[in-house]
């Protein structure tokens, strides 16, 4: 079943990808199997997103906070990511995936920067998804980073408007999420896109990341299709 079916799709996707060291836990494995498992879902997801014709999708892999985490959880975790770069780009490059990163690169292992550079530049040109990896993100120091380029480009406070701002974001040539799924049963957004997500539409679910399947993200899709997006403006008589 593809994206057809459904009454309307949404164009960009953000994802919180949560619940892999519970789904770990419950199995008595040991927190990074989780985040194996977590890493080995990514591509199933994003080839459904596709079919379904998501556009765009963001996906919170690792935030600024996370650095807090045991040393030996933060080192797995990074070499989860070089070992899915390495096997697993060249199938996304053939398969049209356009990979971009949103995030710091500052604090990451300089081989690590190489490889995810690398991998942006070549599958810039690809079209058929955007594959947007939130990497080292936080909400607020997105915020805090495009003040600070906003400042050094001598923009001026009666220049600054929210189209503008929106530009010195990480995501500033993407267009905002309309919606938002949390996996893991949580209900907040972990400083995940909190300009972009403004009047996204929110979904959660009690689901793990590792199991999140095509119909779970269906599922997901189906609500969105359900709901009127208002904007803060008043409701129509037929709502």
């Amino acid at each position: 079943m593809g994206g057809s079916e459904l009454k309307r799709v949404p164009y960009h996707v953000g994802i919180i990808m949560d619940g892999n060291g519970r789904w770990a836990r419950e199995r008595g494995l040991p927190r990074l199997a989780g985040h194996r498992a977590g890493t080995e879902n990514i591509r199933r997801v994003l080839e459904a997103a596709a079919e379904f014709g998501v556009k765009v999708l963001t996906l919170y892999a690792f935030s600024t906070e996370n650095w807090a985490r045991p040393l030996e959880e933060v080192q797995g975790l990074m070499r989860l990511l070089r070992e899915n770069i390495d096997r697993q780009l060249p199938e996304l490059h053939e398969k049209g995936v356009q990979i971009r990163h949103s995030g710091r690169l500052t604090g990451i292992d300089p081989e690590l920067q190489e490889r995810i550079r690398s991998a942006v530049e070549l599958t810039k040109d690809n079209d058929r998804i955007i594959l947007n990896v939130a990497f080292n993100y936080g909400g607020r120091a997105e915020i805090l980073d495009a003040v600070r380029r906003l400042m050094e480009d001598g923009v001026r406070p009666d220049e600054l408007t929210e189209e503008l701002f929106s530009r010195y974001l990480y995501t500033g040539d993407l267009p905002d999420p309309d919606l938002i799924i949390r996996t893991g049963g949580e209900y907040r957004l972990s400083n995940f896109l909190l300009w972009q997500a403004a009047y996204a539409e929110y979904y959660a679910t009690p689901t793990y990341w590792p199991d999140f399947d095509k119909e779970e993200f269906r599922k997901a899709l189906e609500e969105y299709a359900r709901r009127e997006r208002r904007f803060g403006r008043v409701p129509t008589p037929e709502s």
